[in-house]
Order: C-alpha cells, then structure tokens, then sequence
C-alpha cells in the first residue's frame, strides 16, 4: 500500500502587523509572532528573502524558533527573477541556496516567482537549465510561478519534468491558473485571492473543492499550499479553514 504525501499549508509571511487582534493576540510581542505562527500551522512562506537577502544567523534564528516538524518555502531573491531575469546569476543562484541551506531539514521548497513581463522564450528556458542542474545537485526541491502565458510552452513543461520542478498552482484573478501536478513529486499551490488579488477571502465551497484536490493529489505527491490573501486577516484564516477540510477528507 502506498503511503500518502504530507500536506503543509500555511500563508505567505507572517510579520504582518494589522493580523494583530486578529490571528495574533493583541499583547504579542512581534519578536514572537514566528513561534505563536508554528504552533498553529507547520509550514510558511518567507517573502522577506525576497526583497532582502537573509544572513546566515536569521536563517538560523527562524529554525530555532519554529517546532521541531516546520517546513519553509523560500521564495528567492527578486535580484535573481526580476532583475537579472536568470541571466549571469549562477553565482548569486548558489550564494543565495547555500543561505536557505541554513535551515536545514526545515527547507522544503524554494520558490522561484517570475514577472509578468517575463516571456518563455528560447534563451529564458536556456538560462532557467542552469538554475535547474544547480538546484538538482543540491537536492534542492524547486517550485516555479510563471505570471506569462507564454509559459503554456511544451518545451518548458519537459523541462521542469525533467529535473523534478513543480510549477506553481496560481490562483488568482489576475493571471491563468495552470494545472500540471505531474511535473514533480510534489504540487504548490499559492492562493492569490479569487476576486481582489491579496485582499478577497475564499469562500467555504472553494476551499471545500481545493481540499478535495488535495486528497488526489497527495495520493503519491506532497502538497504545499500558501495563502497570499493576507490583508484583512484573511489569509490565516482560510489556511485554518483547509487543514479542517483536509483533514475531514
């Protein structure tokens, strides 16, 4: 019989300050606001290594601070992705992993969000291979968010097959949801909001149907699903929402 994937959802960041009184009580310091999180979801997404690059100790500082079965995603540096658009940066590429290495076996995914000016051309799936055999060799696993419909490209679902790469399930108002499980040994998912983008609650009915999703899916595949919805407190709130339906499932 084969074992079922595990299933971590959680939400994209979590230093927000106006989920205060919402999610996080109103006397928590905001120095705690990572420890009171991983006690309520066991995964999450670091949208700081983003903008910033995080220094070894910070890395360190964010596994002590979380329980001993907490995964992070670490969405990579937009140097990478936006501004050097994967052109000369096998440097800052193995500089930037050798960082999130730091977490250790709380590592779980590295996200790579591409632009939505950012084309699938010929020289962008040549460049996108170097990052890819990097990752590969160090056994680093890898998700990709494409915001381009040119990304609907054959070549380019072989190749993220190829080295085992997920492409990012994104739902959103804004960009064309693709769904392509079978590309890696596990699906990510990034739930963006399904009117307004960042600031629209789902609904019961939708998190009933994506929790549904799961259940095939985890049938021989991990799962990551991340709630980016996180004005109004509503992020933390539908990742609570899909763990019970998941669990019911």
């Amino acid at each position: 019989m084969t074992s079922l994937g595990k299933v971590f959802i959680g939400t994209s960041g979590w230093t927000y300050p106006h989920w205060q009184g919402d999610f996080y009580p109103n006397d928590l310091p905001s120095a705690d606001r990572l420890k009171y999180f991983s006690q309520h979801f066991k995964t999450v997404e670091i949208n700081y290594s983003f903008y910033h690059s995080p220094k070894p100790q910070t890395y360190r500082k964010w596994y002590r601070e979380t329980t001993p079965d907490f995964v992070f995603a670490v969405k990579a540096s937009r140097f990478v992705t936006h501004i050097k658009r994967l052109k000369g940066v096998l440097a800052s590429w193995e500089n930037f992993l050798k960082g999130a290495k730091e977490l250790k076996e709380k590592l779980g995914v590295v996200l790579l969000q591409f632009p939505p000016s950012f084309t699938c051309g010929k020289e962008t799936k040549k460049r996108l291979e170097r990052i890819l055999i990097s990752s590969a060799k160090k056994e680093i696993r890898l998700a990709i968010e494409v915001r381009n419909s040119s990304f609907e490209d054959r070549d380019f679902f072989r190749l993220l097959k190829k080295y085992k790469t997920a492409l990012v399930i994104s739902d959103s108002s804004r960009w064309k949801k693709i769904e392509r499980p079978e590309l890696a040994d596990f699906v990510y998912v990034r739930m963006h909001g399904p009117k307004a983008l960042f600031s629209s609650e789902y609904s019961k009915k939708e998190l009933e149907d994506l929790a549904l999703k799961i259940k095939t899916w985890r049938q021989d595949r991990d799962v990551f699903v991340y709630f980016n919805n996180d004005a109004f407190g509503y992020a933390p709130k539908n990742a609570q929402t899909l763990i019970t339906f998941v669990r019911r499932s």
